[in-house]
């Protein structure tokens, strides 16, 4: 039990330095605000499968983050669930997304009472397809970086390396002057 949680600290550290080290922009493969939000095809945390074009009409606030149970990552979705009813008064949704199976997530939502959707991609094609993969010590993670997509299917704003903390505030901020756009 030590040794696992010993080596999720570890995993968890060299996942946050190589973010801090990831290039960010359009050079990182990243789609640049203003571009069509790339369309994936994910299972969630209940076992079901969703695709972005479910949440078309919607503001949708996607998330990528490095691994459930982890500090950080628990720190990024319990700021999420608090503020969860003002991103519905937005009429924004929260898709979190990681490379942890849909097993992994449904645990995760139930130990830290998560009640908005986390996707599942095991093979992290969709984490890719948004710029946000990186590898650690031969694992596949996704990078902590978010994107606000507005209603058309289009990315409205791109944040890269996040800080978990004060993330959620961030995000509220900018949808709220994106909405009056």
């Amino acid at each position: 039990m030590i040794r696992r949680l010993l080596s999720s600290v570890a995993l968890v550290a060299g996942a946050i330095a190589l973010a801090a080290a990831a290039p960010a922009g359009p050079a990182a493969g990243l789609p640049a605000a203003g571009t069509p939000a790339p369309d994936f095809a994910l299972t969630t945390n209940e076992g079901k499968q969703t695709s972005l074009k479910d949440y078309r009409g919607k503001w949708v606030v996607l998330y990528f983050y490095p691994k459930d149970f982890t500090s950080g990552c628990t720190l990024e979705a319990h700021n999420f669930q608090r503020d969860l009813a003002k991103y519905e008064q937005t009429g924004a949704v929260i898709l979190g997304v990681s490379v942890d199976s849909a097993d992994s997530h449904k645990g995760f939502c139930a130990k830290e009472g998560l009640n908005f959707t986390l996707l599942s991609d095991p093979d992290a094609k969709v984490t890719a397809a948004y710029g946000s993969a990186m590898e650690y010590k031969g694992s596949k993670l996704a990078a902590r970086n978010t994107f606000i997509i507005d209603p058309e299917g289009k990315i409205a704003k791109v944040y890269t390396q996040v800080d978990p903390a004060g993330h959620s505030d961030e995000v509220l901020a900018a949808l709220a002057g994106l909405q009056k756009h």
